[in-house]
């Protein structure tokens, strides 16, 4: 057996079948499916590099009607299933993917008074 390296702290799965059902829903125009959605939301590289691996897999068999199933690898035991139109950056946040904003850190630009 062969080992190989991954930068990966969090591995998504995504159900294939779900996602070629929808066919898109995801990102501004809504004509990204949500594996690409998230992947340019969270400005990931492609493959072993990424921080988070995107993997869509075979039918998860949860099969929400006009949603995406996923699963996260660090929580087997429980899945998600995101409605077409979701804010993908909520869904990266509710999956704890997205960056946290630190403590004290302003959302909005300050003004500095020039």
């Amino acid at each position: 057996m062969k080992k190989a390296r991954s930068e990966w702290r969090e591995a998504v799965l995504i159900c294939r079948k779900c996602s070629k059902k929808l066919g898109g829903g995801f990102g501004p125009r809504g004509d990204k499916r949500l594996k690409k959605a998230l992947r340019k939301q969270l400005k990931l590289a492609k493959g072993r590099k990424a921080e988070i691996g995107l993997v869509e897999v075979d039918c998860l068999k949860l099969c929400p009607k006009g949603a995406v199933t996923l699963v996260l690898g660090s929580a087997p035991g429980r899945m998600w299933a995101v409605p077409p139109g979701a804010s993908v950056k909520d869904v990266a946040r509710e999956l704890g993917l997205a960056p946290q904003p630190e403590a004290g850190e302003a959302e909005a630009p300050s003004d500095t008074g020039r």
